[in-house]
């Protein structure tokens, strides 16, 4: 569940200045979008939130031979394309993949963040957006990489909405597979101007996906029902051990062939990412290449990087 940036927008010149501004790997020689590992990219979101990130959205992109699926970003509850996509977008792109960003479960709050809509309904949005990409790129499937809900959402689109047969990899971002507690959606709040009054005043009327992501709501348990993968889909989880929304951790987890569970910690002790940071943090973007291009394994270096609570 993406809890929005408006806790973070007030991020040092010193951290943008220490952000790494290139991408992981060979490709890395001559980006042509900066790729910054720092939350201060949701600066960026939050002046245009119906805009997409650098390197997306690109108009005539074709998909290479080295990379012949577009990839679908899709962002979380209370984010937009833009502020949760602004540092993988542009390092996909300067690493050969046609990108692809859009706007769910709107009308926006505050005009800025989306997510907040039924979950089903959502997943018809991303099944349209999905034919639209392939329409305009002449691929036959696409990948998915989703943060929070958005690493979730999809495989209601794989299960009921007929997107196995579109979809090669799910790679979900902290997803909330099985759901948070109640702990997880007040800590969401907390960081949402309103967001608090908007809890209080009732999941299901202000934000039914906050309900829905709920461990143990009606949605997740016909979600999970018979097993939490379709056939046809390699899914990939990255979770932080340090996620303060989709609590336990644990529950970002899935069972099934062709899964791959990931945390972060077990490749990088020093990295404190939580919740919001995952999306912009260096080990967990690596792994995301990695599962989308698994025969040329990239290594992301091991830095302290701080606790985001």
């Amino acid at each position: 569940m993406g809890p929005c940036r408006f806790g973070v927008l007030a991020v040092s010149s010193v951290a943008l200045a220490a952000s790494m501004l290139v991408p992981v790997g060979a490709a890395a020689a001559a980006p042509k979008y900066p790729v910054i590992y720092s939350e201060a990219t949701l600066l960026a979101g939050a002046l245009a939130p119906d805009s997409p990130p650098p390197g997306a959205n690109l108009p005539g992109c074709r998909p290479s031979a080295a990379h012949p699926r577009p990839v679908v970003l899709v962002h979380g509850t209370f984010e937009n394309e833009d502020d949760n996509w602004g540092t993988l977008a542009p390092l996909l792109a300067d690493n050969g993949y046609c990108v692809y960003t859009f706007n769910y479960g709107g009308p926006p709050l505050l005009g800025e963040v989306y997510g907040l809509g039924e979950i089903g309904a959502s997943a018809g949005q991303l099944s349209a957006f999905v034919d639209q990409v392939l329409a305009e790129t002449g691929a036959t499937k696409v990948d998915l990489v989703g943060h929070s809900q958005g690493g979730m959402m999809p495989r209601y689109y794989l299960k009921f909405l007929g997107g196995a047969a579109k979809v090669e990899n799910l790679i979900g971002l902290a997803p909330s597979n099985h759901g948070t507690t109640i702990d997880g959606l007040e800590t969401l709040a907390s960081l949402l101007p309103g967001g608090s009054a908007a809890l209080s005043g009732g999941l299901s009327t202000e934000c039914e996906s906050c309900a829905e992501q709920l461990a143990g709501s009606a949605f997740l348990t016909n979600l999970n029902s018979g097993g939490d993968t379709v056939h046809g889909v390699t899914y990939t989880v990255i979770e932080s051990s340090y996620d303060e929304v989709v609590t336990p951790y644990t529950s970002a987890f899935l069972s099934g062939k062709h899964v791959t569970n990931i945390l972060i910690q077990d490749q990088c002790a020093s990295d404190f990412s939580g919740h919001v940071g995952i999306a912009f943090d260096r080990v967990a973007l690596t792994d995301v290449l990695n599962a989308l291009d698994p025969t040329h394994p990239k290594t992301a270096p091991c830095t302290l990087v701080p606790f985001e609570g």
